[in-house]
């Protein structure tokens, strides 16, 4: 047997398994990927909201980060909840220290339920860590934040923000537009140094949708090792989580917005 790819994801727990590490984990394993993983936070949450977070000390996080590239080569890194400004400052540090050439770095700020996990502070930093990514990929509230502006609404908004986003320095920015609330079409716009993109796949009609944010920035760390370009990833990652949405109902997890299948190949068979 060959050596499959490794990734990182450094991110928060979620207990309810639907988003974070779990999310994260799940989505590496699904994608023929080894995961591993550095914890930044501990949440109590389930498919409800969010009732509470436990930030870990910025000294272990680096702690963890350090300590595992000592022993392990990493094809990819995928980088989720960061919850303060010095955690986001450390893992730009260790960026810095070690370089990768495939990073996702999904600034998540507020969660679906609307809980923030990113104290107010520490969005300066978040913005000055794009640069050290390879691949940003904010919802359309969180290209708002960076961005100190309203949130996109159209098609035109989005792309507009996605240069104004590369800008500042994000190499490359996916916009995921699933919250947006008309057309039959879930639509993310992705600009790439070759251009831009426009991702389309049905939209699903769920509440399940716990998770997706945290699932389709996986699913793109996970991918880029296996194909030839960004482009390609993001094809296959959304087509991918497009069918994992198509599934969710059947796992019938919790009295909120439940995750997606992030197993919805493997159970089938």
């Amino acid at each position: 047997m060959s050596r499959p790819p490794v990734a990182l994801t450094i991110a928060g727990s979620d207990p309810s398994g639907g988003a974070g590490i779990q999310a994260d984990l799940k989505t590496f394993s699904a994608l023929g990927v080894y995961g591993t993983s550095v914890i930044t936070a501990l949440s109590a949450q389930n498919t409800l909201g969010v009732t509470g977070v436990h930030v870990v000390p910025t000294e272990f996080v680096t702690q963890q980060l350090e300590t595992l590239i000592a022993d392990v080569h990493l094809d990819a890194i995928k980088i989720g909840m960061l919850a303060n400004a010095g955690i986001v400052v450390a893992v730009g540090d260790f960026l810095r220290h070690h370089p990768h050439e495939h990073v996702v770095l999904d600034p998540v700020m507020v969660a679906t339920s609307g809980d923030r996990l990113l104290d107010d502070d520490a969005v300066q930093a978040m913005r000055d860590l794009m640069p050290l990514a390879s691949l940003v990929t904010p919802n359309l509230a969180e290209a708002a934040a960076l961005l100190d502006t309203r949130p996109a609404r159209t098609l035109a908004a989005m792309r507009l923000q996605a240069m104004a986003l590369q800008e500042l320095g994000a190499p490359r920015v996916l916009i995921k537009g699933g919250h947006r609330e008309e057309g039959p079409e879930a639509v993310d716009l992705l600009l790439d140094v070759d251009g831009e993109t426009l991702l389309r796949a049905p939209r699903v009609d769920t509440i399940n949708t716990h998770g997706t944010g945290c699932t389709l920035s996986s699913a793109l760390a996970a991918l880029r090792p296996q194909r030839d370009s960004w482009l390609e990833a993001a094809l296959d990652a959304k087509s991918w989580l497009t069918a994992a949405l198509a599934a969710a109902d059947v796992l019938e997890i919790g009295h909120g917005h439940g995750p997606v299948h992030h197993f919805h190949q493997i159970w089938d068979r």
